[in-house]
């Protein structure tokens, strides 16, 4: 089964899309992310795509991403040369325009210097893309050393920088455009409307993709791979899998059946809250199953972070397994799988940077067909989609929370014991989030019980016991976050109320990394 939101989404030729070509670039997911801000699909393939396969794909556009390596060096990416004869436009960005001017009769100098942040940019001749700013000076964002000198055979130059004699080319006979600096970042004002005109007017995208689409697209590729079978889902009591579980819903009614383990590793209250939404509020068949003491057993001594991401996700399909035998025909299991996971989890050419345990940490041997109706889309999208289908705030805007809970915010061996503790922890610090009125402005904020001890004194006696922290960051769409600026007085109000509520903790500390080089989960 292929289609667009169907599990292996591939297959998008049904709607206008564009492809982005990843060059390695910081921004490559933010460029996916601002073509569907203009209500376009998008999606990420490697640079190493052949022209065959890229066709195949049957875009609308393509985009050339930046990328950190110069085209001068040795082993730096390319694109296969066939791709400039499929007759489809072409946008290149930074590191994406100096190729295509190299690969197409343009040449690439080497700069005594970079431009790096806020630059003028002058527009002589606004074109297509500069169509909105006009002609004039406007600030732009760059991140460059080289720089194209002279343009793609055919391209005229539309804009120039200090720096960057070609800042912006286009050469529309040959659907070959180019831009020196990053339309996708909003430190550059006119670069949504840039990326606009380029996927309304060059591709010629309807710009029809919007939440409704989504929605109906995924019902009806859900409707045709399940068909008369019945499906399983399984319930962390996060947004993604909740979201998942209503979309397969409204696609096959009572032919899902909704699974919801207690892991023991749940945050405080969240168990109940689970229950309460999907059994009485959205009228879904649950299935109800308290498996602490499977998952702590299963655990016991395990300290490695693949290993308990693996171990919870076998776990996890094992007890589903066993739920769907008592379920007639029940074949599928849905899961909540979000493009980020797909990315960081280094399925089809992404490296890994960890296993989700709904990505990478499935048992090979399993017996069910996989559903992830989420699997092209990011956080953003699937809360829109979580409120269009009727879920309650509660869960549509709760933070993020990892499917193996927090058994991978515990760093070192998970017992009854050290759960106890940190979920006491997490509980006041999303207490005091939600009454300081930051729980919205907040991409995640949590506690991390890791695995060393530290010397205190508590009531004139000296401790030894383990800190607590607290791990607290903004972002967009999790691929990449920034530490987030908690008031000092939040903070100490956290760090006072662990320390005097929660046994076993003498310190707290608070986690001031970015990611990258970081990634938000401890694990």
């Amino acid at each position: 089964m292929t289609g667009v939101f169907a599990p292996d989404a591939g297959a998008t030729e049904a709607i206008d899309h564009i492809l982005v070509v990843d060059f390695g670039a910081q921004y490559a997911q933010l460029i996916a992310r601002r073509i569907r801000e203009a209500n376009v699909f998008s999606e990420i393939v490697p640079h190493g795509i052949s022209a065959s396969d890229l066709a195949a794909r049957r875009p609308s556009g393509i985009i050339f991403s930046g990328g950190p390596a110069s085209v001068h060096v040795d082993g730096a990416p390319r694109i296969d040369p066939g791709v400039y004869e499929l007759g489809i436009p072409i946008l290149g960005i930074c590191y994406g325009a100096q190729l295509i001017a190299q690969q197409q009769g343009g040449t690439v100098g080497r700069n005594d210097r970079g431009e790096y942040g806020r630059t003028d940019l002058t527009v002589g001749d606004p074109g297509v893309l500069l169509l909105d700013a006009g002609v004039g000076v406007h600030g732009v964002w760059m991140s460059h050393f080289d720089a194209i000198t002279a343009a793609p055979s055919g391209a005229r130059v539309m804009a120039s920088s200090a720096d960057a004699p070609v800042a912006t080319f286009e050469a529309p006979e040959r659907g070959l455009y180019g831009v020196q600096f990053h339309p996708e970042v909003h430190h550059t004002p006119c670069g949504q409307a840039l990326l606009a005109r380029f996927v309304h007017d060059v591709c010629g995208c309807a710009g029809d993709w919007n939440m409704d689409s989504i929605i109906g697209s995924s019902v009806a590729a859900i409707r045709m791979q399940v068909g008369t079978g019945r499906a399983i889902c399984g319930l962390s009591g996060g947004v993604d899998s909740a979201v998942a579980a209503a979309l397969v819903h409204k696609a096959i009614g009572h032919q899902l059946t909704c699974v919801f383990v207690d892991t023991g590793l749940m945050r405080a209250g969240e168990g109940e809250q689970v229950v309460e939404t999907f059994q009485k509020t959205q009228g879904i068949e649950l299935i109800h199953i308290r498996a602490a003491d499977r998952f702590f057993s299963g655990l016991a001594g395990v300290v490695e972070p693949e290993e308990k991401r693996k171990i919870i996700g076998e776990l996890f399909i094992r007890i589903f397994e066993g739920a769907a035998g008592s379920i007639e025909d029940a074949r599928f299991l849905v899961q909540g799988t979000l493009y980020p996971d797909v990315i960081e989890s280094g399925v089809g050419y992404a490296s890994m940077i960890k296993s989700h345990h709904n990505v990478g940490g499935l048992p090979e041997d399993m017996d069910f067909e996989l559903v992830e109706p989420l699997r092209n889309l990011f956080k953003d999208e699937v809360r829109a989609a979580g409120s269009q289908l009727g879920l309650p705030d509660e869960i549509v805007m709760r933070q993020p929370f990892p499917g193996p809970g927090l058994g991978v915010r515990i760093i070192g061996e998970v017992t009854p014991e050290t759960v106890a503790v940190l979920r006491a922890a997490d509980l006041i610090v999303r207490q005091e989030l939600h009454g300081a009125g930051l729980e919205h402005e907040i991409w995640q904020a949590f506690a991390v019980l890791p695995d060393i001890r530290s010397v205190g004194v508590m009531g004139d006696e000296r401790t030894y016991s383990r800190p607590v922290i607290i791990r607290a960051v903004t972002s967009e769409d999790a691929m990449t976050a920034d530490w987030a600026r908690l008031p000092y007085d939040l903070l100490e109000t956290m760090s006072s109320r662990i320390i005097n509520e929660v046994d076993g903790v003498n310190r707290v500390a608070y986690d001031i990394t970015s990611k990258p080089p970081g990634t938000i989960e401890w694990e």
